[in-house]
């Protein structure tokens, strides 16, 4: 069964979900990527406010997507996660509630995710097509001049996704291995 999920998230929506849920999102979510986590960091480093409020809010790790003429955005597919965890835990010490992408986060973001609850979930790789229609409005909102590593605000309706990490310290990906280990 795929829960319906409103965004912005809220403690309570969070303590709902569980490792392996399948969601249906919709709402604002936000896309930024490697260099974008660093521009965020040096502000924060810097003691300077960043570029959206990022309480309750949810960042998608999305590959360059140029749209075509007449669509809203490109191909709209996840990136690998594990990029961006050296940034991920101070985002979620800040607020940051949730993150979309793909493969699995380091030990500190899932120790951050269960500190803060806040969530990780995993959006279908190779469904960039498909994804990009859940997508209803795309708009660049800071680092304009990082073209493709821009930050993004987009509003997304029915937007899919899997619970991987919740803020109980559930793992889907661990719980695959676990559960489909071979015994020798």
């Amino acid at each position: 069964m795929v829960k319906k999920v409103r965004l912005p998230l809220t403690d309570e929506t969070l303590a709902e979900l569980k490792a392996g849920d399948q969601v249906s999102l919709t709402g604002v979510i936000y896309v930024a990527r490697d260099a974008a986590h660093k521009r965020m960091s040096d502000a924060l480093d810097r003691g300077e406010p960043l570029p959206f409020d990022i309480r309750e809010q949810t960042i998608y790790y999305m590959g360059p997507a140029p749209a075509k003429p007449g669509q809203v955005i490109g191909s709209a597919g996840p990136t690998t996660s594990g990029r961006m965890d050296a940034f991920s835990p101070r985002l979620i010490a800040q607020g940051l509630k949730g993150m979309i992408g793909k493969g699995m986060r380091s030990p500190a973001v899932k120790d951050a995710i269960k500190k803060h609850k806040a969530i990780y979930l995993a959006s279908v790789g190779g469904a960039a097509a498909l994804i990009s229609k859940s997508i209803k409005k795309s708009e660049v909102i800071a680092y304009k001049e990082l073209g493709a590593e821009a930050i993004l605000r987009l509003e997304v309706k029915d937007f899919p996704a899997i619970v991987i990490n919740d803020i109980y310290g559930g793992d889907l990906y661990q719980e695959g291995k676990t559960k489909y280990r071979i015994a020798a």
